[in-house]
């Protein structure tokens, strides 16, 4: 059996898929600012980006999260963009629709002057690259913010506010009301046959049980997985979607009269003054450091071995692997971390022997069920440890 620390969560984050997210995007943006001028990259002041599980929801409530906002603009709904003219022209001349072509047909979207009070997004962000190219372009707006706050465009370049809005039902719910769905469109359709009238998609998925509960399935593993790691980043709102439309429609209202800063004015510079810069701190890290690991080893004995053991057995050679970028990124369930001490002891071996770690502590709520009878999502905590080890890489000789 593997190591969970050499083995990833589904919410681990590659390099690879960091690198590609920031290639796409400083690709897509590039391409518009060149096109339109950086002082005209003015996005929607508040954008929804609105996911949940297959039946959930999401296309019944948008009209009424549209108007709870006071947005007069239509919903951007991912799907329907890539059926679009433009969608339609890449795939007819043979170009395939992934990651970048969805971030630049959204992004233009979201550029259109009709959306500069805000937008509701349903379907983005669906992988964890579009999880990655969403934190960019929330950096990329505070960075053009900051850049023409005293300026003439100072107002086009508002604080934005990205909200993630997950409407929650359990798998069976989900499974049932796909199965619904299908059954109504097909009913639909045999009206429109005798009638006249237009027939609305059929979904394979709508109508095989099995197919439906796999659906519901991807969506977890591949969507809902990487919307977890926006959760200390935007306001994340998880909404219970069972039960009748007024109820979770009520619900949606309370979610959303939450507001809340995510970042520092220039004001408040003045009242972190006082504290003291790393510089200073510095001067005699050393010194406290070697009191530290003489203090572990002499007063906690075992939990100190421990700590030696899984780093030479479990993180050394996966540093080893990464001894070219100087840079590795290890996930792990291992319970000797429920003791901070040890979590303080790990980062401390590793800043004696010329590493720099950091260990942070990610509880994952993973929706399970829904309690009947008071309508409360359970979850189940799930535990990871993510630590970052950086070090001084090999330089590579190359050849001119």
């Amino acid at each position: 059996m593997s190591d969970p620390a050499q083995q990833p969560p589904a919410t681990a984050i590659s390099d690879l898929e960091i690198k590609d997210a920031a290639i796409i995007f400083e690709s897509v943006w590039g391409a518009l600012e060149r096109e339109r001028g950086r002082e005209n990259m003015t996005f929607p002041a508040e954008i929804l980006w609105l996911n949940g599980a297959p039946g959930a929801g999401k296309g019944t409530n948008t009209e009424f999260i549209l108007k709870s906002r006071d947005y007069a603009s239509d919903p951007i709904v991912v799907s329907d963009l890539l059926r679009s003219d433009e969608a339609r022209k890449r795939i007819d001349a043979g170009m395939l629709v992934g990651d970048r072509e969805v971030v630049e047909i959204l992004f233009r979207r979201l550029l259109e002057p009709r959306y500069s009070v805000g937008a509701v997004v349903d379907g983005f962000p669906r992988s964890m690259v579009q999880v990655e190219c969403l934190k960019l372009l929330f950096r990329r707006l505070n960075d053009l913010r900051v850049e023409f706050r005293n300026t003439p465009q100072a107002e086009r370049f508002p604080k934005c506010h990205f909200h993630i809005l997950v409407l929650f039902v359990d798998e069976n719910e989900s499974v049932r009301r796909q199965l619904r769905r299908g059954q109504q469109a097909l009913a639909h359709n045999e009206r429109a046959r005798v009638e006249g009238g237009a027939p609305v998609e059929v979904r394979r998925t709508d109508l095989d049980p099995e197919a439906a509960r796999n659906r519901y399935r991807v969506f977890k593993e591949r969507t809902y997985d990487p919307l977890q790691t926006l959760r200390d980043i935007f306001h994340y709102h998880l909404i219970n979607a069972h039960g009748s439309l007024a109820d979770v429609q009520a619900r949606i209202v309370k979610e959303l009269q939450y507001q809340s800063s995510l970042e520092l004015e220039e004001a408040t510079h003045d009242r972190i003054a006082a504290i003291p810069l790393a510089s200073q701190i510095a001067q005699h890290a050393r010194q406290d450091l070697v009191r530290r690991l003489d203090g572990y080893a002499d007063r906690h004995p075992a939990l100190f071995q421990r700590v030696v053991d899984l780093i030479q057995e479990k993180f050394v050679p996966i540093i080893r692997s990464h001894a070219i970028s100087g840079i590795a990124h290890v996930n792990s369930e291992t319970p000797i971390f429920e003791d901070p001490l040890a979590i303080a002891i790990f980062i401390d071996i590793f800043s004696e022997r010329g590493f720099h770690a950091v260990v942070d502590i990610h509880r994952i709520e993973v929706p399970e069920a829904v309690d009947p009878a008071t309508g409360q999502i359970r979850c189940r905590v799930k535990k990871v440890y993510r630590v970052s080890i950086r070090f001084q890489g090999s330089e590579i000789r190359r050849g001119s």
